[in-house]
């Protein structure tokens, strides 16, 4: 069950970033469209890991699987910066099969636009009454550094083409044809861990559909 993907352009996003991490922290007002399935994304090697050392659960259903087959940066700091973004595609996921928008997980993992647009997202699964099941690939992942702000630009690719809507109701599965709407590229922001904080929290966060450089 496809949803409109929001779209931008690389170059005009990361020097937003850059203006982000610069200044006091919070992310832009722009609201997020939707992206499949009632939209996204997520249960990975991450999963296993919930609520350890005062962080909340993010584990999911056996019936919803979040891949992530992305080789992890020799960089300690792009390393932690990848992790953090894979937790909060989990958390974004774990709001979806609890069907809580007020969610503690993504609230965690984030902060500005990007828990607005999780929370967004999970309200809209809750609102039609779906929850999700399937497998969401996550794969082609960099991290790049953003100027001088210390902040990490995380991108990725995802392919949903077995990620599904599944009506909380009536159990129904929604499967959907293969096409071009499975492959987005997100573009996720990471702002690094604050005082005592250890944790590194997604800022901003941008999708772009149908892209043709993801497909495999």
């Amino acid at each position: 069950m496809a949803r409109r993907a929001l779209t931008t352009t690389a170059a005009v996003f990361t020097a937003t970033a850059a203006l982000l991490l610069s200044g006091c922290g919070g992310g832009n007002d722009k609201s997020p469209d939707d992206i499949k399935g009632a939209d996204t994304d997520a249960g990975s090697p991450s999963a296993s890991a919930s609520a350890v050392a005062g962080r909340p659960d993010v584990s999911l259903p056996s019936d919803l699987e979040v891949e992530f087959d992305i080789t992890k940066p020799s960089d300690t700091r792009h390393a932690a910066a990848l992790d953090g973004a894979e937790n909060y595609i989990l958390a974004l996921n774990h709001g979806i099969t609890a069907q809580d928008p007020e969610d503690p997980a993504y609230k965690f993992y984030s902060l500005g636009n990007a828990t607005k647009y999780a929370q967004s997202q999970i309200q809209a699964w809750v609102d039609d009454d779906w929850t999700a099941t399937g497998t969401d690939s996550y794969y082609q992942g960099k991290t790049d550094d953003v100027g001088t702000s210390k902040g990490v630009l995380v991108t990725m690719c995802r392919d949903q083409g077995k990620f599904y809507g599944k009506n909380v109701k009536t159990k129904k599965i929604r499967y959907t044809k293969p096409s071009l709407n499975d492959f987005q590229e997100f573009r996720l922001l990471m702002k690094p861990p604050q005082g005592s904080q250890k944790v590194w929290k997604v800022l901003q966060i941008e999708v772009e559909g149908r892209v043709e450089g993801c497909r495999r």
